[in-house]
């Protein structure tokens, strides 16, 4: 039986661009960094929460992203936050361009879109 989701795996374009991302801007806390030599990749598992992870990946010329979120498959990734406001404040500082920040018109909780460095959705939504 399935219990949670222990991942989210992202390939991106240029690896020390995304861990700064990831590790300064988003604030994650690395768990582990491999090279792997074979493939000439990096694997960053970076700590989300207390129990979640996203697994950066570095592979040498990956193909781009092919559509927006709209496209079958993976839409986004969503992290949840106490402030909505707070984070797109914190976002906007570290010159993150975010969208305007909107209501869900199911639960009336806060949200907004930004954007990783290689153009990966990603929504901030309230707690």
């Amino acid at each position: 039986m399935l219990t949670k989701i222990h991942h989210a795996a992202i390939i991106c374009s240029d690896y020390a661009r995304a861990k700064d991302f990831y590790c300064r801007v988003l604030g994650f806390p690395i768990i582990k960094e491999t090279y792997r030599a074979e493939r000439d990749s990096y694997k960053l598992d970076l700590k989300v929460g207390e129990h979640n992870q996203i697994e950066l990946f570095s592979f040498p010329s990956p193909p781009k992203r092919l559509t927006r979120p709209e496209a079958c498959g993976l839409r986004h990734l969503a992290f949840e936050v106490e402030s909505v406001d707070e984070y797109r404040t914190h976002l906007e500082k570290h010159g993150i361009v975010c969208e305007p920040i909107r209501i869900d018109e199911i639960t009336n909780k806060k949200f907004f879109f930004f954007f990783d460095p290689d153009g990966l959705p990603l929504e901030v939504y309230e707690q």
